[in-house]
């Protein structure tokens, strides 16, 4: 079997060639720290593509100018000094549960590379553009995770819920398990449909279970013809997804995990009856089942208000223009609504406490409101902008009701404890108990890095 991982520090190199058991049982045992590790179960990522507007939400900027400062105003929160945009209420009641890390800063511009670095923690050779996803491309943090602890309540260990995301024509790269194969895929959930969250997963009543089983063996004895073909990767992948399928139709009370009927009324209409909300609320009932870790994208799509204006759904964070109406009507308030049940619920059941959530997207909007001739709309609205955004950061031992780092007067820069998309990366991991500075091996054997970041220390009490 090929070694999983390899760490940089030399007194675990004794680990090098363990199984998938012998290396979950290492990294559980690495304990807790003042930096998180070891603290979490889960980790839930809700993930905004597009880009939020930090002026407008997490970072607003009351006495700039109005151009900078936007049509906006700002509101107090829960935390004494802290304000966020006025559309965000009830974020803004749950803020003693999180901290807002203001700091975030890179150097890519375009949607496809960004997301990319946000979803791999690694920087796309073509920094600045919209390529598409390669075979060769690293695996997504969940299929990465999934490698090196296979291990979770469904036969799966990773999930990516109302994916993939577009960008805005086709998926963007960094979703799926990349130089790992697609065998390593997170399972892939789509809440379109509340009732009935995962249809490939419903199980014909009439087909005895006998049935199913001689099925299985069907498949198998059809497939050995095709064994010489067995060393192409496609041919892999296609038999480790049928045999996961297989897996998850055989397991008792995996329908019943994904069916959000279950819920009562008012916990899903507290966290909105639509896909942003649904999706959130499905996270929690997978986190509640052990699943160690959740992706959930926000929007199928980066703008699709492009060609859907009227419908919410399809509404993403990239407001170049009429962002200000974009946001009020369509973008915050169902934010504003599912993100502080997912908080509150998730604190009340007592799953904050093991679960790191990170909310992101793959930057935020430039301080300067305009109008782009070269996009949809008539009214102003905001670029891309790296140099500086805001996340939020919740649970697992991430101070409450705090501020992490600031930007300038424009929330234009960073002024105070910059970091960057890797070091979110290997905080996420550092919490599961992973040391980040470790590596993993690929398909051919050669050896990557899990990520280059830094844990972020300031995050935690």
């Amino acid at each position: 079997m090929l070694p999983l991982i390899r760490e940089k520090r030399t007194s675990r190199r004794g680990f090098l060639g363990l199984g998938i058991p012998g290396l979950a049982a290492w990294a559980n045992a690495l304990g807790a720290s003042p930096s998180g590790k070891g603290r979490a179960k889960s980790v839930l990522v809700v993930f905004c593509g597009g880009g939020q507007s930090q002026l407008e939400m997490w970072d607003p900027k009351p006495n700039a100018p109005e151009e900078i400062r936007g049509a906006f105003s700002s509101i107090l929160t829960r935390t004494p000094g802290v304000r966020f945009g006025e559309h965000l209420p009830m974020v803004a009641a749950q803020s003693h549960r999180f901290s807002v890390l203001r700091s975030v800063t890179h150097d890519d511009l375009d949607h496809g590379s960004a997301c990319y670095l946000s979803l791999t923690g690694h920087f796309h050779p073509r920094k600045s553009s919209n390529p598409p996803p390669r075979p060769d491309d690293p695996p997504t943090l969940a299929s990465l995770y999934r490698r090196i602890r296979p291990g979770g309540p469904f036969g799966f260990s990773s999930t990516h819920i109302n994916g993939p995301l577009f960008v805005p024509d086709e998926p963007g790269p960094g979703q799926n398990g990349g130089t790992l194969g697609r065998v390593f895929d997170p399972l892939q959930v789509d809440p379109v449909n509340p009732e009935l969250s995962l249809p490939a997963l419903t199980f014909n009543q009439d087909l005895p279970f006998l049935r199913f089983q001689s099925r299985r063996q069907l498949l198998h004895t059809l497939d050995k013809p095709r064994q010489l073909w067995d060393s192409r990767a496609a041919v892999r992948d296609f038999n480790g997804q049928t045999e996961q399928a297989f897996e998850l139709l055989g397991k008792p009370g995996v329908r019943d995990a994904f069916d959000l009927s279950k819920e009562p009324v008012k916990v899903r209409e507290r966290y909105g009856k639509h896909r942003n909300g649904q999706a959130c609320l499905l996270a929690r009932r997978l986190v509640e089942r052990e699943m160690p870790w959740v992706t959930v994208f926000w929007n199928p799509n980066i703008r699709g208000q492009d060609n859907f204006p009227d419908e919410t759904d399809e509404y993403g964070w990239d407001t170049h223009n009429d962002i200000f109406e974009a946001m009020k009507v369509h973008l915050l308030p169902r934010f504003d609504q599912s993100f502080s049940a997912l908080l509150e619920d998730l604190d009340e059941r007592g799953l904050l406490a093991t679960t790191l959530v990170l909310c992101l997207g793959e930057f935020g909007r430039a301080p300067l409101v305009a109008l782009e001739p070269r996009f949809k709309g008539a009214t102003p609205g905001r670029k891309h902008w790296a140099q500086a955004y805001s996340v939020v950061f919740a649970g697992a031992g991430v101070k409450r009701g705090a501020v992490v780092g600031a930007t300038d007067r424009r929330a234009g820069s960073p002024v105070e404890y910059p970091v960057t998309p890797p070091d979110l990366a290997a905080t996420l991991f550092d919490s599961l108990g992973i040391a980040p500075d470790a590596h993993f091996y690929d398909l051919l054997n050669k050896p990557q890095a899990l990520t280059t970041g830094k844990v972020i220390h300031g995050l935690f009490s």
